[in-house]
């Protein structure tokens, strides 16, 4: 196995094992790389379980994206409220996926493997390959968190957005089916229909994405 990172030997470090400039000889090279291959298949499930959900994730926003680029007169309440939900889910999802990870991370840190891995590339001068949160599954948890935030927003522009939906397909409703007064004059029929197409719009016409 060549190169090592904070990732475990999930990407590329600054160096190889295999390279001239290689600190460890012998059996302690050997050693070295049992244990990388070792770390690297314990934080495997934690990499392999977040990208497919990530995934599932964006195809779902996707597909809300999708559906919401039309007018908001013609986009169904049902769509609407099943976007809310999904959103709402998706933020406490990922909340819930960045504990997770980060409490797995902190457990594959606490094995032996890692603190004999973390003595071995000490011993040679290389204190950053310790058994700390490194900067990589920060980062991966801010993503998170932020992508959490965009979601619990997306929540809050959808639930406004079917309150304004509800109230343009009523408007709708009224103007189509709301009976006219007998006697009333042609030109207060035209008044009443110009006032309730002024109404409607004043609403909206353009597509929208609730989703950020």
């Amino acid at each position: 196995m060549s190169g090592f990172s904070s990732m475990g030997g999930l990407a590329t470090g600054s160096f190889s094992l295999n390279s001239d400039i290689n600190p460890f000889q012998g059996t302690e090279l050997k050693e070295v790389r049992d244990l990388d291959m070792q770390y690297s298949q314990m934080r495997a499930p934690g990499v392999y379980g977040g990208v497919p959900f990530s995934i599932v994730m964006g195809v779902i926003t996707l597909f809300f994206l999708i559906s919401g680029a039309k007018p908001l007169c013609s986009i169904p309440i049902k769509l609407l409220v099943f976007e809310f939900f999904f959103d709402v889910l998706a933020c406490v999802g990922y909340i819930v996926a960045v504990g997770l990870y980060l409490h797995f991370v902190i457990q594959v840190n606490a094995t032996d493997v890692c603190k004999k891995r973390e003595r071995l590339y000490a011993r040679q001068g290389y204190t950053w390959m310790n058994c700390d949160v490194q900067g990589s599954d920060a980062a991966v948890a801010l993503f998170g968190l932020i992508t959490a935030c965009l979601y619990f927003v997306g929540s809050i522009l959808c639930a406004l957005t079917i309150r304004l939906a509800k109230a343009i397909q009523q408007d709708m409703y009224l103007e189509q089916n709301q009976p006219e007064p007998e006697g009333r004059s042609h030109n207060g029929k035209q008044r009443d229909h110009g006032h309730r197409r002024h109404q409607l719009n004043n609403y909206p016409d353009f597509p929208v994405s609730t989703l950020v």
